[in-house]
């Protein structure tokens, strides 16, 4: 069973696109990703029913700009994705997270590929470290799913 994808993000907000483009990158190999520009909270609808789970976003932990990072079940309800500082987000995928977990709504396994931002400026593309980020996060995913698969 193929793991639900989502690339999460803001197309207009420099890195914070980055999900979303590692997801189109993966529809146009023939996965069946998805792009989520939604509130944080419907992130919950978008996650119910799912088994497997791989998110994808762009994060602000501290490590250097483009630094692809990846969390596994718990760790990845606490990781802090796209910081509310910056995020475009009204609750952000990671406030998202948290209280799925409590809920018990989220997917019994979920992973969290996260592209470390540089900037989120309004109108600008991201930034060429995301890019980097976002061409080293694609084939990263494609081996989560396939893990997920078999697995």
């Amino acid at each position: 069973m193929t793991p639900l994808i989502v690339g999460l993000g803001n197309p207009n907000r420099g890195d914070d696109a980055a999900g979303l483009l590692v997801a189109r990158q993966l529809s146009a190999l023939g996965l069946p990703a998805r792009e989520f520009r939604g509130d944080g909270l419907a992130l919950l609808d978008e996650l119910a029913g799912a088994r497997d789970a791989i998110l994808i976003d762009a994060v602000v932990t501290g490590a250097p700009p483009g630094t692809v990072q990846v969390w596994q079940g718990d760790s990845a309800a606490e990781v802090a994705l796209s910081s509310p500082a910056c995020s475009t987000h009204a609750f952000g995928a990671g406030e998202t997270l948290r209280l799925g977990r409590v809920l018990g709504r989220l997917p019994a396994r979920l992973f969290v590929v996260g592209i470390e931002a540089e900037s989120f400026q309004p109108g600008e593309p991201p930034s060429p470290a995301a890019q980097r980020g976002i061409v080293e996060a694609t084939p990263l995913v494609v081996r989560l799913a396939a893990d997920a698969i078999s697995g």
